[in-house]
């Protein structure tokens, strides 16, 4: 783990996405994060020491999921599957597909699997395998304002996490997507899915992967905008949480009450044409029981030095 001094920083963005804003100045006490995301190897640690199995490998039950197609009551998880026709970028069904037997183990389907991708992030975590890994480990997930300022490394107001230039001299400095989304993906960085966790080159604190790679979970239920700035230097928030539960309830399906939290950092699917993301200050709900191949996590442990 890689200690993270803590101190006030300018958290969000008022240039992007309207979910960043405002900026505002937060505060966080010092901690230790993990250099770089959960990978295979150690999450396959954590199954074969607890016998965890994940959301993704357990067939839902109808109960939870009124209405729902039966056909789709079954263990697996979303896969994102380039379509051979243009897309409309108003309608991600035509990139994703729930495909049964997707897992952690199986990353594009039943038929795949992680061999050779021991220092790749996990993917197929929803929440709750997330956390159970981090408790396992006596650990945390973050907050989202722990993360952003992780993710800053020290460049507070930067526009992304190594300055203020997306490819510095042409160089690429995250695994994210060049091409015309979805269609097209021109792998410029080396890589068309996930990459090795220190494939590219770390941040100001000597964290790899806070930006592009996968998404990572946070511990912050999500909430549409962020809180308006202090009026005055003493009102700062200290160590800030995210909205309420209640509140992180998806508006566009209100018969579904189950709580999202934030997802920050992008993904190796992040593109100029569809979503600029991959930038500290970006952010993303997500539904708690609904993981991804593109999605993962890493964890914190709270206190100084000594900790």
């Amino acid at each position: 783990m890689i200690f993270i001094p803590g101190g006030t920083f300018r958290m969000g963005s008022d240039a992007h996405y309207p979910e960043e804003a405002p900026v505002h100045r937060v505060t966080v006490d010092a901690f230790w994060m993990d250099r770089t995301p959960v990978t295979n190897r150690q999450f396959k640690e954590f199954v074969r020491a607890t016998g965890h199995v994940t959301f993704a490998e357990i067939p839902p039950d109808p109960k939870d999921y009124p209405g729902a197609l039966p056909h789709m009551l079954h263990a697996g998880s979303l896969v994102f599957t380039p379509p051979d026709h243009p897309a409309d970028l108003r309608f991600w069904g035509e990139w994703w597909a729930y495909l049964k037997g997707a897992d952690w183990r199986h990353p594009y389907g039943p038929k795949s699997s992680i061999h050779g991708l021991d220092n790749h992030p996990v993917v197929h975590v929803a929440f709750s395998d997330a956390l159970a890994y981090a408790r396992w480990a006596g650990k945390d997930l973050p907050t989202e304002a722990e993360w952003e300022f992780a993710a800053r490394g020290g460049l507070d107001g930067a526009e992304f996490a190594w300055g203020a230039e997306f490819t510095p001299g042409g160089r690429h400095m995250a695994n994210t997507w060049q091409g015309d989304f979805p269609r097209q993906n021109l792998a410029q960085d080396g890589f068309t899915r996930t990459s090795p966790v220190t494939a590219f080159p770390p941040n100001g604190y000597g964290l790899h992967d806070m930006i592009g790679n996968v998404w990572e979970w946070t511990n912050d239920f999500y909430a549409p905008r962020h809180t308006a700035d202090a009026p005055k230097a003493c009102c700062i928030p200290e160590n800030p949480r995210g909205g309420r539960e209640d509140q992180s309830y998806d508006p566009c399906h209100p018969e579904l009450r189950i709580p999202r939290r934030v997802l920050k950092g992008g993904s190796h699917l992040c593109a100029p044409n569809y979503c600029r993301r991959y930038r500290p200050a970006a952010r993303h709900p997500q539904l708690v029981d609904t993981s991804a191949s593109h999605i993962g996590f890493r964890c914190v442990r709270r206190g100084g030095p000594e900790s």
